[in-house]
C-alpha cells in the first residue's frame, strides 16, 4: 500500500551537510512535475554527508518539511532521500539468461536484474565471511547499462527481441549499511517512512544533464558542503559514482582560520568577495574582516586585502578538484565521459570555479541548474538545489515504470520493509 495521501504527490529530501531541503512535486497524466511546497533549512547534525546527532537532524528535518506542507497545503508520509555517506561503491557485473529462442519479456528483464543482486549478495557474503574487517554493505542501485543478446551488444531495451542468451552489464552501487541505517533513523524520527535512498550524484545527474550529455558521455561533479559527488553518465545510463569527502565548508573553515574570523563572517566572504583564481588586482581590494571573539561595536577596523582571502581559498578548490581528476583516471573513466564537465550543487557558485575546473580537469565545464521543473522560483531553482529537483525525476520515473524504476533496484517497497526491520533491530 502507498504511503503517499496521493499517487501523483512526491515528495523529496535532500539532507546536505550545509542544509535540509524538502521539496514536494506534482506530476499531471502527462508526465510533467510541478513544484507545490519547498521549504530549507541550515543542516544541524551533519558532517561529510553523515549523522553525527540524531537529534538536531531530526529537527532540520522536521522544519523542512513543516515548511514544504505549509507551502503545498499538503501532509506527506514518506520522503525519497538522497545518500552521500556509507562510502558509496561502484561495481560493473556481467550476468546472463539463457532465452531459447524466446522473445524476452518484462519478467525476463527482472529475472536478470534479479539476478545480478543475487550474485552481488553472494560476492560480499564470501568477502565478509574470508575478511573479518569488511564492512556490512547495503545495495542501492543495479543500473543495466547494456544488454546483449546472443552476443550482440549495444541494446538498451532488449523487450520484444529474439534470442537465446540475454545478457546485462550491470552498475552496482553499494554503500555501507551503518551509515544508512543512522540516515533511515533520523528521517524515521521525524515521523516519515523512506520510499527509496537515492546516490547523491545520481539525482544531480537526473535534474541537470540534457540528452545529448547523458548520451555522449559527461561527468557530474555536485559540489557540496560537506561532500563532492561525482557521477560519470554515457548512453544514458550512470557508468560511475564516487563520493570525496570534501566540501565547500572545509574552504569556509580554512578561511575562517586563515583569516581569524567567526564561521558565519568566513561564509559571507566566501560568498560575496571570494574567488576561485587569485588575481594580483586582488590585491588593491580591502575587506573588513571581524577577528574572532570581537563584539562589532567594539572592534577596531581590521582590513584585509581580497588576494589574501582568495589565496586561501583557491588551494583548497584545486584539492578538491584535483582529487575527483584523480578519482576518474584510477576508475579508468576520464575517457569514457568525454570533454563535458557539469558542476552544479552550492559550491559551484562560487566566483570562477568553472575556470578552475576547466584548468585541472582540462575539459569544457558548464554549470548546471535543475531542468524541466515547472513552478520552481528562481530562489530554489539555482544549483544547490539540483538534488532535491532530482529525487523528484527519480520518484516520477519510477511511477511511470510500474513502481521501481527500471534504473534501479525497483524495490521501494522492500526497502521501506528492510528499513522498518533495521529500526527494529537498533530499538
Amino acid at each position: 500500500m502507498a504511503s503517499r495521501l496521493r499517487r501523483n504527490l512526491f515528495a523529496a529530501l535532500d539532507i546536505g551537510s550545509s542544509k535540509v531541503c524538502c521539496f514536494i512535486g506534482l506530476a499531471d497524466d502527462n508526465g510533467r512535475l510541478r513544484i507545490a511546497g519547498i521549504g530549507h533549512v541550515i543542516a544541524q547534525g551533519m558532517k561529510a554527508g553523515s549523522v553525527v546527532n540524531l537529534d538536531a537532524v531530526e529537527n532540520s528535518v522536521l522544519n523542512a518539511v513543516h515548511a514544504a506542507e505549509q507551502m503545498a497545503g499538503e501532509t506527506i508520509r514518506s520522503v525519497y532521500v538522497n545518500v552521500s555517506c556509507g562510502q558509496p561503491h561502484s561495481l560493473h557485473l556481467d550476468v546472463d539468461l539463457p532465452m531459447h529462442g524466446q522473445a524476452v519479456r518484462d519478467i525476463d528483464v527482472q529475472k536478470l536484474l534479479a539476478k545480478s543482486q543475487d550474485s552481488y549478495a553472494q560476492m560480499t557474503h564470501t568477502q565478509n565471511t574470508a575478511n573479518d574487517n569488511v564492512l556490512d554493505r547495503h545495495l542501492l542501485h543495479a543500473i543495466p547499462v547494456g544488454y546483449s543478446l546472443d552476443g550482440s551488444r549495444g541494446i538498451r531495451d532488449p523487450r520484444g527481441m529474439f534470442g537465446q542468451q540475454l545478457g546485462a552489464s550491470v552498475h552496482m552501487i553499494s554503500a555501507q549499511n551503518g551509515a544508512l541505517r543512522n540516515l533511515g533513523h533520523a528521517v524515521q524520527r521525524a515521523h516519515l517512512d523512506v520510499d527509496d535512498l537515492v546516490l547523491t550524484p545520481y539525482a544531480s545527474g537526473l535534474a541537470c544533464l540534457v540528452e545529448d550529455e547523458l548520451d555522449l558521455g559527461c561527468t557530474l561533479i555536485d559540489l557540496g558542503g560537506g561532500t563532492t559527488s561525482i557521477g560519470v553518465f554515457f548512453d544514458g545510463n550512470l557508468l560511475f559514482s564516487d563520493i570525496v569527502p570534501i566540501g565547500g565548508q572545509h574552504i569556509t573553515n580554512d578561511i575562517a582560520r586563515g583569516l581569524s574570523t567567526p564561521l558565519q563572517q568566513a561564509e559571507r566572504l566566501k560568498t560575496l568577495h571570494g574567488s576561485a583564481l587569485y588575481s594580483q588586482a586582488d590585491d588593491d581590494d580591502l575587506l573588513n574582516v571581524p577577528l574572532v571573539g570581537e563584539a562589532d561595536d567594539e572592534a577596531a577596523p581590521n582590513h584585509v586585502p581580497r588576494a589574501q582571502l582568495n589565496r586561501i581559498i583557491q588551494p583548497r578548490a584545486e584539492e578538491i578538484l584535483e582529487t575527483v581528476r584523480q578519482r576518474l583516471a584510477e576508475a579508468g573513466v576520464d575517457k569514457i565521459a568525454g570533454q563535458r564537465v557539469v558542476l552544479t550543487g552550492g559550491g559551484s557558485q562560487l566566483s570562477n570555479i568553472r575556470e578552475l575546473a576547466m584548468q585541472v580537469l582540462q575539459k569544457n565545464v558548464r554549470l548546471g541548474r535543475p531542468i524541466r521543473l515547472a513552478g520552481l522560483a528562481d530562489a530554489a531553482g539555482g544549483p544547490a538545489f539540483s538534488v532535491a529537483a532530482g529525487l523528484l525525476h527519480y520518484a516520477l520515473r519510477g511511477r511511470n515504470e510500474g513502481g521501481g524504476s527500471k534504473s534501479s533496484t525497483g524495490k521501494a517497497g522492500n526497502w521501506l520493509g528492510r528499513m522498518k526491520q533495521w529500526m527494529d533491530e537498533i530499538l
